[in-house]
């Protein structure tokens, strides 16, 4: 049986999980821009699955993810890789030159992505990844 504490952890983590999990992204969007970025907002989405390890077991937490903590470091680090890259082909200029692109989106207005952004995924995957992989791996060895 369930303790109260525990169902009260559990139901907060529900509800919080996926407020977090739409904060990190605000974080991400914004960071190229104003304070925040791909760390930060990595930070903030490990701390979601932290809670929800917290409340949940290791498996559970797991089976939330749907992906390992390893294919999302190398995805990651691939992304960040490949946003250097496009400056070198594109331009011909050195690595991890910014590059930018408008784009219209019908009923949103001109949208403006650039490889910064894209630099900013590929470390939020590396510091999700990277996180979540030490928390379940310590709490798998404590149980």
């Amino acid at each position: 049986m369930k303790t109260d504490s525990a169902l009260i952890l559990q139901v907060a983590a529900r509800f919080l999980l996926p407020m977090l999990l739409l904060f990190s992204i605000f974080l991400l969007l914004r960071g190229h821009n104003e304070p925040g970025g791909g760390f930060i907002a990595g930070l903030v989405a490990s701390s979601a699955f932290a809670l929800h390890l917290f409340a949940f077991t290791p498996v559970q937490t797991r089976q939330l993810m749907g992906v390992d903590g390893a294919q999302l470091m190398g995805a990651g680090l691939l992304t960040a890789v490949l946003s250097g890259i496009i400056g070198v082909i594109q331009s011909g200029s050195a690595f991890l030159t910014s590059v930018w692109w408008s784009v219209y989106l019908p009923g949103v207005g001109e949208l403006k992505l650039s490889t910064p952004l894209l630099f900013d995924i590929g470390v939020y995957l590396v510091v999700i990844g990277m996180v979540t992989t030490l928390l379940l791996t310590l709490a798998e060895v404590e149980e």
